[in-house]
């Protein structure tokens, strides 16, 4: 009888489950942004938030909390109701970084968030000063060795992974660099640009001051060779093994039913793969769309948080 009952009412809860996700979205999306308008992840979820809102039938409002590395923006998501209507454009530093990096968070980012799919990913530039008197990455590392006082290098804020990317180099090249932090990887390539420091880890979407010449780029950070720095080493070509790239993707509180998990998660793998959507990416600073599997996304989520949590141990990071 207790069998019964119990049968019953998974039974019931199904249903249920069901029929929210068949009326689903019954009202405007709200979609979180973790930082202020026009950098390239609002611009992401924009482009996102409206192809979503044309293929789900309710508008998707794009609603920006920047602060905290993204905790403000990620904590309200954890809290919200689990039905869909709440949405958020993560960063890995939300899910695999913060968790290191903050002594106490009053949410569990791994746990009380679900990661929906990824959107896309950027990479790294090693990018300097040209007043610096080094033309390509290996002499850089060498002037870097014998600097005397250090060099030092910017970064978007303590814990960003322009900052984490650098320790990361310092490490495997055995150099020694000052870090200077910024609000923004957009103010830490300017500062860099100023000559207020010599060296910065910046976004493609610093191609055009590239181009220009206010920027000297050296290498790149990510796997293979970039499109759009083709001449470019990457700094696995000289340390073996090294890589590291930004990556966004849109996620939503714990609980998401999976009928609705799947409808958001198949939705945005068809839109990533629209020619339009991968050159509206492009000129948002050079970012490509980022399609994983299920089991795919699980394995870089737990291969990105054990690397972030021993550099954030190994260099001593913390943010009260």
């Amino acid at each position: 009888m207790i069998l019964m009952r119990m049968a019953a009412a998974t039974l019931a809860l199904l249903c249920v489950t069901a029929a929210q996700a068949q009326q689903y979205p019954a009202r405007p999306i709200k979609l979180l942004v973790t930082i202020p308008p026009g950098g390239a992840p609002d611009i992401v979820a924009r482009v996102v938030g409206q192809k979503l809102s044309e293929a789900l039938g309710q508008p998707v409002v794009v609603e920006n909390r920047p602060g905290s590395n993204g905790n403000i923006a990620a904590e309200a998501t954890a809290k919200a109701a689990p039905d869909g209507h709440t949405l958020m454009l993560c960063a890995e530093a939300q899910l695999v970084i913060n968790p290191h990096l903050y002594a106490k968070l009053p949410f569990d980012p791994l746990k009380d968030l679900t990661v929906i799919a990824t959107l896309v990913t950027n990479e790294f530039v090693l990018a300097i000063n040209p007043a610096l008197p080094v033309k390509n990455f290996t002499e850089f590392i060498a002037f870097a060795r014998n600097a005397n006082p250090p060099l030092n290098y910017a970064s978007g804020g303590n814990g960003s992974q322009h900052h984490l990317t650098m320790e990361m180099l310092k490490s495997r090249a055995g150099i020694n660099l000052v870090h200077v932090p910024y609000k923004g990887g957009t103010p830490a390539a300017m500062a860099t640009v100023a000559g207020e420091v010599a060296a910065v880890f910046a976004g493609s979407s610093s191609a055009p001051q590239i181009k220009a010449g206010r920027l000297r780029a050296l290498a790149v950070a990510s796997m293979a060779r970039s499109a759009v720095f083709p001449d470019l080493p990457t700094i696995g070509e000289i340390y073996p093994g090294f890589s590291n790239s930004i990556w966004l993707a849109l996620c939503a509180p714990a609980g998401l039913p999976d009928p609705i998990l799947m409808r958001l998660r198949t939705e945005v793998n068809k839109l990533l793969a629209q020619p339009d959507i991968k050159e509206k990416f492009s000129n948002a600073g050079a970012l490509e769309p980022f399609i994983t599997t299920p089991a795919e996304l699980a394995a870089l989520i737990r291969s990105e948080y054990a690397k972030y949590g021993k550099v954030v141990k190994d260099i001593g990071a913390t943010v009260d």
